[in-house]
């Protein structure tokens, strides 16, 4: 690399699910470099101006040391990621078999997505099984290109600490406690570079109990990249990926939800038209009580408050309401449809209607009527 360049004084700080995502995406058309000297990652978007593009090559072709060209993803290895999953991981043998036959059809990596999308029970498997492979192949190549790193999602340090070691990156004199968490890195970044970070081992003894997945959310700190070249500073690719399951096998759609929206526009993916309106109600429902609720932190009433104000009210004030309740109520009847002449009452409504007779009970005399 060039004396120009400054040195980390610590591992670099790397993103996996950044780099994840970036070796999904690098294909023919789409060309990711990784930065040596701070480890953040430029894509070369060709939608950029003619001469955004050519200060870039400029800057790449200059300085072709300091940023490695990330592998990309060949038909051969989309297929070898598939069969793997299929081979390993899925057990039901029509759902192999099926499987098997998308892999070779046309379009097989989208078809793929969109079967396993289909069949819960094997979404889980895939994403866990696709975040592991990835992981492998990222580790290899970052070896292979000699770069001491670390992982961001790996470390148990707190935000705040993550944040100090980036901004002092390039400092040698630090105080104690960014000397420590340097320490903690150097430690880490050693595992890596171990036989076990390729081949990670089956844990020994029983196999723990089947617990639902919580998926928790990534903690994510603020990037700080303090010598990027101003050439680069358009280009440079900064999705905040909140969750592993947001990284997806796709080459078509860019985040997860896109991929799950073009899902539900296929065949396989229509909502039936019953559970659209239901949907559709809760939504409704939904945004009325986001009203409410924000009609009441507004009047800074509380239902405690508003409860003793309605007891406490004095006559006066609780015939006024009824009054206004009254004229409300006046006001909607005018909009209320009138039934039609015609319109048979319910039964309810007729008996109230109709008179009511008193029953007569006979009496009798007490006197016979003498006989001719």
């Amino acid at each position: 690399m060039d004396k120009d360049f400054p040195k980390a004084q610590n591992p670099l700080l790397l993103r996996f699910h950044r780099l994840m995502d970036a070796f999904a995406k690098s294909d023919d058309e789409r060309d990711f470099y990784l930065d040596r000297v701070e480890g953040f990652i430029i894509y070369v978007d060709l939608d950029k101006s003619v001469k955004e593009l050519e200060d870039l090559e400029e800057e790449l072709a200059k300085h072709s040391m300091r940023y490695c060209l990330i592998p990309k993803m060949t038909f051969y290895e989309t297929k070898k990621f598939m069969e793997g999953f299929v081979n390993e991981k899925v057990y039901d043998i029509d759902t192999k078999e099926k499987l098997l036959d998308v892999i070779q059809s046309k379009d097989a990596r989208e078809n793929f997505l969109e079967f396993i999308y289909d069949h819960l029970s094997e979404l889980e498997k895939w994403q866990l099984y696709y975040h592991e492979r990835s992981r492998i192949r990222i580790i290899e190549w970052l070896r292979l290109e000699q770069i001491q790193f670390v992982f961001e999602e790996d470390l148990d340090l707190t935000k705040s600490a993550i944040e100090k070691i980036k901004r002092h990156l390039f400092d040698a004199k630090v105080s104690k406690d960014i000397a420590l968490s340097r320490e903690n890195l150097f430690a880490k970044a050693k595992t890596y570079y171990s036989n076990e970070a390729l081949n990670p081992r089956p844990k020994r003894g029983r196999p723990p109990k089947q617990v639902a997945k919580v998926e928790t959310e990534l903690q994510i700190t603020a990037d700080m990249y303090l010598h990027v070249p101003i050439p680069a500073r358009l280009f440079l690719y900064l999705p905040d990926i909140s969750s592993p399951s947001a990284v997806t096998f796709s080459a078509r759609f860019d985040t997860e939800a896109q991929l799950i929206a073009n899902l539900r526009g296929s065949s396989r993916g229509k909502v039936p038209p019953k559970l659209e309106v239901l949907s559709q109600r809760l939504e409704s429902l939904r945004h009325l009580s986001s009203k409410l609720a924000n009609i009441n932190e507004t009047s800074g009433i509380a239902g405690e408050d508003r409860l003793i104000k309605v007891l406490t009210k004095t006559p006066e004030e609780t015939k006024a309401s009824e009054k206004k309740e009254s004229r409300i109520l006046g006001v909607v009847k005018g909009f209320l449809p009138k039934k039609s002449k015609d319109e048979k009452a319910s039964p309810e409504e007729a008996d109230k209607k109709a008179p009511s007779v008193k029953s007569v009970t006979p009496i009798l005399s007490k006197f016979k009527p003498k006989k001719n």
